[in-house]
């Protein structure tokens, strides 16, 4: 939402699943940044899907303390199912959403919003792989990745896209009312089915290559995420034609 004279509406969507060790330091370090890049109205989403460790209290417990932060708590697990609350319940006229952890290089977040805001593009990822790039991650991970994306390419050979699951993305409206709704899966495979239908769909989506760090302490499980992303684009190629 964007009214005369007032800057543009940008919601930044942090899913969290029992992330009560990390939460307050980045919820603060994200205020800061909005503080510096006043060129946005932004607003900060905390969606905690399922969470046992006293995450969605904390959640609750910054929405309180700080105006520009807000929370939606879910009693199911997933970070698909999460962002699609947040994202169709937002009147932002940008989405976003990034990890928790901050993987992705916090410095980069306003460029994200700039190539949607803009309006030369309807999504926007960030991308570990893509020239420019810079990571520091294990053999293992960087592996995983680099064949993650040539097995999308193999089921979708004209979708141009160097990284599917970078937590770094922003929406516009309209893209979010154009696909979010049609999105099926409730978890990880969420950010390769947005980018997947956003292609169906011919909307503009652009790479912005990132600085990523890997967590030592993430909470993905290598072995089971990449068996639902093939199950996941075994669905899509008889649903999606690119």
């Amino acid at each position: 939402m964007t009214t005369a004279g007032s800057h543009p509406r940008v919601d930044v969507v942090i899913p969290c699943y029992n992330e009560v060790s990390v939460l307050s330091e980045s919820v603060e370090r994200t205020l800061e940044l909005f503080y510096r890049n006043p060129q946005y109205d932004w607003r900060l989403v905390i969606a905690d899907n399922g969470s046992n460790d006293g995450t969605s209290e904390l959640a609750r417990e910054l929405e309180i303390k700080h105006k520009q932060v807000s929370s939606i708590v879910l009693t199911v697990k997933g970070r698909g199912i999460a962002l699609r609350e947040a994202w169709l319940k937002s009147d932002a006229s940008v989405v976003s959403y990034m990890d928790v952890d901050l993987s992705t290089d916090l410095e980069h977040l306003p460029a994200l919003i700039k190539m949607v805001a803009d309006g030369d593009h309807d999504v926007a990822s960030g991308s570990r792989l893509a020239r420019g790039a810079q990571t520091t991650r294990s053999f293992k991970r960087e592996l995983i990745s680099r064949c993650y994306v040539l097995i999308i390419r193999a089921f979708f050979p004209r979708l141009q896209i160097s990284d599917a699951q970078c937590g770094f993305k922003a929406a516009s409206r309209r893209a979010v009312e154009m696909i979010v709704p049609k999105i099926e899966d409730r978890a990880w495979f969420f950010d390769t089915e947005l980018l997947v239908r956003a292609h169906q769909a011919g909307l503009q989506v652009g790479e912005l290559p990132v600085h990523w760090v890997e967590d030592p302490d993430t909470k993905v499980h290598i072995i089971s995420t990449a068996t639902e992303d093939i199950r996941g684009l075994i669905r899509l190629r008889f649903q999606v034609r690119i």
